[in-house]
């Protein structure tokens, strides 16, 4: 298990913590319209959906950052002799330089690996905002920042080195307030101290089972929180294999349940990550898989609903949204989805309609439909005057091939 023995920095580098009461509140808020419960927009709308009557992702809080100290001198001037320098990607936004040698490239750490690091980050000011003297993770499953993750994998085993990390590896876009800005490029000195095999799963307690599994689900949350909905699924992926890993440990039934609630956790947001790539099929399954668990779960019926309207199935949405709104019948954004569904279903039977009449050369005057409906009294379903008018035309061309013949 990935664990230095304490319990992690809240304000590690990407690291997802839990945090007070009040930051996690302010979280859901403006994770309200990030979050996949906002309503589908019509084209050219804008989103100010009212999500506040459903909660965000399952446990979702940004960890606290850490008390800003004081400017220090940057752990290194990335000018230096370019001949130094490793560009890892080969795109010069991510690069390395070796302070002290370590020993050797068989030392190096494998992916799946636990390792221990010590870290110091800092802006390009010099503003320290990272410190680690003992930072562990489980290389390769994107723990901790992707500069890191990538750049690990090749120090020496007491090797020290500088990484040079663009934005796009580090916090991106949204940055970490207060202390890391939107946009900004990270210096980190990191030394190789440890590197050891990860846990076997089928020897760990639930205890250390349902700990594992709830960092890396906390994990996808923060990537879900960068709008790095790929790496927030390759982290709920991760945490459900460790749920669903077989055990020698027998589990008390408590764990068991703690352990399924971690698992319908994931899956639901498994799905809310898939909806937003629009990978339906999938979020589908993941949707059905949480109602296997627990058929009133309103997060996985209203997901569900959310791809069958995306696909067009507003036939089969409708009544899975009646029922996650007979479940909290005061759920605004229910009530505006399934609003917007009936609507669509609504004008896609009108088109059809439309379709058939023009399809039969129907007159499309008002007053012309009355007048033939006062005269009929009786109405003909619209499929059998299609089946009467198809064979009707298939008798003529009948006649006209038999004619052509003689």
């Amino acid at each position: 298990m990935a664990s230095s023995g304490q319990e992690p920095r809240s304000g590690s580098p990407g690291r997802a913590g839990t945090g007070t009461e009040a930051a996690a509140a302010a979280d859901a808020a403006q994770l309200d319209t990030a979050e996949d419960f906002e309503v589908l927009e019509e084209e050219g709308e804008e989103d100010e959906d009212d999500l506040s009557e459903l909660p965000p992702l399952e446990d979702v809080g940004r960890p606290p950052a850490p008390p800003r100290q004081d400017a220090e001198q940057g752990a290194g001037d990335a000018a230096g002799d370019p001949e130094e320098w490793l560009d890892v990607l080969g795109s010069g936004l991510l690069k390395k330089k070796t302070l002290v040698p370590g020993q050797g490239v068989d030392s190096r750490p494998q992916k799946g690996q636990d390792v221990t690091i010590r870290l110091k980050a800092t802006l390009e000011d010099g503003t320290v905002v990272e410190e680690d003297p003992a930072l562990t993770f489980t290389l390769g499953d994107c723990d901790v920042l992707q500069a890191l993750d990538l750049c690990v994998q090749l120090l020496e085993m007491g090797e020290t080195a500088l990484i040079v990390s663009d934005a796009k590896y580090c916090y991106g876009a949204q940055g970490r307030s207060p202390d890391i800005p939107p946009n900004a490029s990270l210096t980190l000195e990191v030394e190789l101290l440890a590197a050891r095999d990860a846990p076997d799963l089928e020897l760990l307690s639930g205890k250390e089972k349902i700990q594992l599994a709830n960092r890396k689900r906390e994990r996808g949350n923060f990537f879900y929180q960068q709008a790095d909905y790929v790496l927030a699924i390759n982290s709920y992926d991760i945490a459900l294999r460790i749920v669903g890993s077989s055990s020698k440990v027998d589990f008390s039934p408590d764990e068991e349940a703690e352990l399924l609630d971690v698992k319908v956790k994931c899956l639901n947001n498994l799905a809310a990550s898939q909806l937003k790539l629009d990978h339906f099929k999938a979020a589908l399954k993941s949707c059905n898989q949480v109602l296997e668990h627990q058929p009133g779960n309103i997060k996985a019926l209203f997901r569900k609903g959310k791809v069958l309207a995306q696909q067009g199935e507003y036939r089969e949405a409708i009544p899975i949204l009646k029922a996650a709104l007979k479940l909290e019948p005061s759920n605004k954004t229910i009530h505006a989805e399934l609003s917007k569904l009936v609507k669509k279903h609504a004008d896609q039977r009108n088109v059809e309609t439309e379709m058939y009449r023009k399809m039969l050369g129907n007159p499309s005057a008002a007053s012309t439909s009355r007048k033939c409906k006062d005269k009929l009294p009786w109405s003909i379903p619209w499929k059998w005057l299609f089946g009467a008018t198809a064979i009707a035309l298939g008798g003529v061309a009948l006649s006209v091939v038999i004619a052509a013949r003689n």
